[in-house]
């Protein structure tokens, strides 16, 4: 580390993200307002940041802005997760230093994660070979055509390997941060997190990038909106098609299309997404027993909630609430 680099104290997690010339204004702004303000309600161990400059001087970036970093990329030996926000641009060329650094970082066990086009950075680094991947759905074809070796999937928000982890445009960034917040320190920690910022708390990230129709017809949305505030309050009884539509006033393929357009997702498997989020909060809040739990989030017995988990989060409640609970406490 140089002199003049920030000083990272100790901690669960040491974020660093790239600033570079040309930086995406908007995707820096998402790692820094995620992972960079303070946050004294979430403890002493919450994560510590800093801002690692690929170029030297001061930094153009977009909005006719221009950005001075503290640190180098010497910050990426002492970093636990790497941010690379949207590249300045596909066809640029990224330095071998930054690459060389990149490889080192992850072949220690640091995670590192792309916004966007920084996909690219982490293919021109060989991090993603033999992986699957995703970008904005304007540059999937581009960065399948140049990484054959890369597993481009398109249209889903973000793919969370192991220790790269990548996204496609720029809200889904936010998207991918909220997933490592919810991986480092628990569902509720996430929340929090979510609330400040006024979003949604959780897209899961096969969610698709691209709606046919993303904003209702506004008496449509009235109704959804009154059904989302009902099925909230009610994740934990039983929901038809019928049943739900009858109550937003449409007709069963109207309101099949019109929820489909709203979430990317069908009535049943939003259900799921909702129920596994109400669980995993009670599992790692509270105290209930895991029958219990299973009541509560509407999947009614605990076998049914221990085969959801392992279907869609790879882990047992029990092992959840102890992996969880140890990191909120």
């Amino acid at each position: 580390m140089t002199e003049n680099n920030p000083k990272m104290t100790k901690c669960a997690q040491r974020v660093v993200v790239l600033a570079y010339d040309g930086l995406c204004t908007f995707e820096f702004g998402v790692a820094v307002e995620v992972f960079g303000l303070p946050r004294p309600e979430m403890g002493d161990d919450w994560y510590q940041f800093a801002v690692a400059a690929v170029d030297k001087g001061e930094l153009r970036a977009t909005g006719g802005v221009r950005v001075v970093a503290d640190g180098d990329l010497s910050l990426l030996t002492g970093a636990d997760t790497i941010i690379v926000p949207g590249w300045r641009g596909i066809d640029s060329a990224v330095p071998d230093e930054l690459c060389e650094a990149l490889r080192q970082a992850n072949q220690r066990g640091c995670r590192v994660l792309s916004i966007c086009s920084g996909v690219f950075v982490l293919a021109a680094a060989g991090l993603l070979n033999g992986k699957r991947a995703t970008t904005h759905w304007r540059y999937t074809d581009a960065l399948q055509q140049r990484y054959p070796a890369i597993n481009v999937v398109e249209d889903v928000l973000y793919i969370a390997n192991d220790k790269v982890l990548t996204s496609a445009g720029s809200a889904a960034g936010i998207d991918l941060c909220l997933h490592v917040v919810r991986a480092d320190y628990g569902l509720d920690a996430a929340n929090q997190v979510a609330r400040r910022l006024v979003i949604q708390p959780h897209r899961d990230g096969t969610q698709k990038q691209r709606v046919a129709q993303p904003v209702a017809r506004a008496r449509e949305s009235q109704r959804l909106g009154t059904l989302f505030d009902y099925l909230y309050q009610n994740l934990a009884q039983a929901h038809s098609v019928r049943s739900l539509a009858e109550r937003a006033g449409m007709s069963e393929r109207t309101f099949l299309r019109r929820f489909h357009a709203a979430t990317g997702k069908t009535p049943a498997r939003w259900l799921l997404d909702e129920r596994l989020r109400l669980a995993q909060h009670h599992l790692t809040t509270g105290r209930e027993s895991i029958e219990k739990v299973a009541e509560l989030a509407g999947f009614g017995q605990a076998k049914n909630l221990r085969l959801r988990f392992q279907q869609h989060l790879a882990i047992s409640p029990l092992a959840y609430r102890k992996k969880f609970t140890a990191i909120n406490n």
